[in-house]
């Protein structure tokens, strides 16, 4: 019998797991753009227990095991900032990524408040914008990151439905 994957608050027990599993899966992207100083691969470990500890930060658990993760944290007009949404390279493809930015989409409405979501991926991660665009996201403009990656950046009104019913 196989286990089922289940999404919940991370804890500081985590921490470790999420740095590790945030390493192991951004190392396609940064393959992607030939640019391994990307935010997520120099980030530190200390710097992931400071977000586990203030931001909203769920994770996937197949078992005792981290498999994916996703954080947020509201800024000051409202605005829902998701980020660093990974899943564990065996997992990808089965919706654990849609499952952990509906959790992360949810948790900064009810709990913090949120009135739209916003998040960004590299220009050319075809899959995580394929998965956004899903979601609800739409284009609102482009950045260049810290690290020289060109960025899309994407939104959506926290209360917009996701289909509407016609007659």
């Amino acid at each position: 019998m196989g286990m089922s994957v289940t999404i919940s608050a991370a804890t500081a027990q985590d921490v470790e797991q999420i740095f590790k599993l945030q390493y192991l899966c951004f190392q396609s992207e940064a393959e992607l753009y030939g640019n391994y100083r990307i935010d997520p691969l120099i980030q530190t470990l200390e710097s992931v227990r400071g977000e586990v500890a203030t931001d909203l930060v769920f994770v996937a658990r197949l078992g005792e095991e981290v498999v994916g993760s996703v954080r947020g944290f509201t800024d000051g007009d409202g605005t829902g900032l998701i980020g660093k949404l990974c899943v564990h390279p065996r997992l990808q493809g089965h919706g654990l990524g849609a499952r952990l930015l509906r959790a992360a989409e949810s948790g900064l409405a009810d709990g913090r408040s949120a009135r739209r979501f916003r998040l960004h991926t590299g220009e050319r991660s075809e899959a995580n914008l394929r998965l956004y665009s899903k979601a609800g996201y739409a284009r609102v403009g482009n950045a260049t990151g810290e690290d020289g990656v060109r960025l899309i950046l994407l939104e959506k009104d926290a209360a917009a439905p996701a289909y509407v019913a016609s007659a």
